[in-house]
């Protein structure tokens, strides 16, 4: 080769090095710009997987949890159920059982409320008995009108046993002749019509509060009623 050949040779040769140089240069200077990206996009996806891993592990938890939080929410309403019937049973109980109790005690009232008028009855029956026994029947209630305007009257006691057994009211009651009939029963039957006639409102003698043998007032047989 001659000296002209060799000189072009070796400057192509040299021309081609740099090139290629420059073409490597070029290539890392991009490996190293793409390098990171690269980096970055894998740390990217392993925490996309990681997060989808995650979630996985929760939707399984979360299901495993449905059932047993949809049994604890039956059983709660099982229990609410229950209770409130319960609630209800005993309301239903405690109400009878008032019921039943003002009921007996209603008719204890009025058991009590029947001796006594009954016993009251027969008290002035046997007063009437003893006051005007032979007096005729209209008599009879009148002496039982009279006891009666008393307990309604604020001179006087306000019932009947009491209007009786007043100091100085009624001469049976003051000698005891009145606490004799009234242990043997000894009155008759127009006696005890009369003073059941007489508690049932019948009053012949008006607002008249007093009767005896004087001469004014209402005259009814042998007695004066005013």
């Amino acid at each position: 080769m001659n000296h002209k050949k060799r000189t072009l040779f070796c400057t192509m040769l040299i021309g081609c090095l740099v090139m290629a140089g420059g073409v490597s240069g070029n290539v890392l200077a991009m490996q190293s710009r793409v390098l990171p990206e690269e980096k970055e996009i894998g740390f990217e996806r392993e925490a996309v997987i990681e997060a989808v891993q995650m979630s996985v592990v929760k939707a399984d938890a979360f299901a495993q949890e449905v059932p047993q939080r949809i049994q604890e929410e039956q059983e709660r309403r099982r229990q609410e159920e229950e209770a409130r019937k319960q609630a209800e049973e005993e309301a239903r109980r405690q109400a009878e059982e008032e019921a039943r109790r003002q009921a007996e005690e209603a008719e204890r009232q009025r058991a009590q409320e029947m001796a006594r008028s009954q016993e009251e009855e027969n008290l002035l029956a046997a007063l009437i008995y003893c006051e005007a026994g032979g007096e005729p029947y209209e008599g009879q209630v009148a002496v039982g009108a009279v006891v009666l305007n008393r307990v309604r009257s604020s001179s006087f006691p306000n019932s009947i046993e009491e209007g009786i057994y007043q100091s100085g009211q009624f001469g049976p009651a003051v000698t005891g002749k009145l606490g004799r009939v009234l242990a043997s029963g000894k009155t008759t039957d127009s006696c005890r019509q009369a003073a059941k006639e007489a508690l049932e409102g019948s009053n012949p003698i008006g607002d008249a509060l007093y009767f005896g043998n004087g001469n004014s007032g209402q005259l009814i047989g042998n007695h004066y009623f005013h």
